[in-house]
């Protein structure tokens, strides 16, 4: 029988997380592996549920490995304890999370690994975007990711390095990924009468999702404001680079799959027992190539 895998993601809605579904599958079966795929509905108390029967299953029907993208930023470190106590292996995608040294102590026989886009780099790439859109300075206006993700905070870190504080005026809302909750987080914002004629020089979202639902946001405000535009990130064929195809968005970065990487790392570890390294970054990339934006 065929060793099993479990991908554990956050929301079935989530362009990026159907993207990383299909490469974990495709992944599986390039690798002959028997793959489970299931999704939170972004609720983190239905993700610990999922998570907890699979670990608590009799041991000969046990997983291989839980490969996570957890809904909760600090990638539930308790749960990752008993996975590898049950001798589970345990792959964090796309979050910075400070309890894999201390499983692969503890674990050393058991896949255990992170595996992410560079997401410092991927703010860098929306910083170096946001020079060439907006390169007389202004306000840029932000919609990251929920705080205690680190994806969030990272690629606010490497947008901040790229441009400075001296002639751009940042605003950094949050949201949950979400259309909805950047539209929400915006239009609260500018209804305060010291926000109401804030013009942005650029709308920054932390996705392309946030970059749409603050961009409306801004119109509906004030119809005058056409020319504000907005970047976004994930930069999927049919989703950020449709919309910058289609002139919503300005730009976006590309982000890589990391399941269908988690997948070959467990499988080739399942071959030969091969050690995983702590960790394995994956390089984004700016869509359209830098060098081709411009203000409009």
């Amino acid at each position: 029988m065929a060793p099993r895998l479990f991908v554990a993601l956050v929301d079935e809605q989530q362009e990026y997380n159907q993207m990383q579904a299909a490469a974990a599958r495709q992944a599986a079966t390039r690798e002959g592996l028997a793959l489970d795929v299931v999704f939170a509905e972004n609720n983190v108390h239905v993700q610990i549920h999922q998570l907890f029967e699979q670990i608590h299953v009799p041991e000969g029907e046990r997983t291989a490995a839980i490969i996570l993208h957890s809904v909760a930023g600090e990638g539930l470190g308790r749960v990752a304890r008993n996975a590898v106590r049950a001798g589970i292996g345990w792959v964090v995608l796309n979050r910075r999370v400070e309890y894999i040294a201390e499983l692969r102590r503890e674990a050393p026989n058991l896949p255990v690994a992170a595996v992410s886009p560079d997401q410092i780099e991927c703010g860098r790439i929306q910083g170096r975007q946001a020079r060439a859109l907006a390169p007389h300075g202004g306000l840029l206006l932000c919609v990251r990711g929920p705080a205690d993700v680190s994806s969030a905070e990272d690629r606010l870190l490497g947008a901040r390095e790229m441009l400075g504080e001296a002639s751009y005026d940042w605003k950094v809302l949050s949201g949950d990924w979400t259309e909805a909750s950047a539209f929400r987080s915006v239009a609260g914002w500018l209804r305060l009468k010291t926000s109401a004629a804030r013009k942005p020089a650029l709308i920054i979202g932390q996705n392309d999702a946030m970059a749409v639902g603050a961009r409306r946001a801004v119109l509906e405000h004030d119809a005058s404001w056409r020319d504000v535009t907005a970047i976004g990130c994930d930069g999927l064929p049919q989703e950020g680079q449709r919309l910058v195809a289609a002139g919503e968005l300005a730009a976006t970065v590309v982000m890589p799959a990391s399941a269908g990487d988690a997948i070959d790392l467990v499988a080739r570890w399942l071959r030969d027992r091969t050690a995983l390294p702590p960790e394995v970054v994956l390089p984004p990339r700016s869509f359209p190539e830098e060098g081709r934006l411009s203000p409009s």
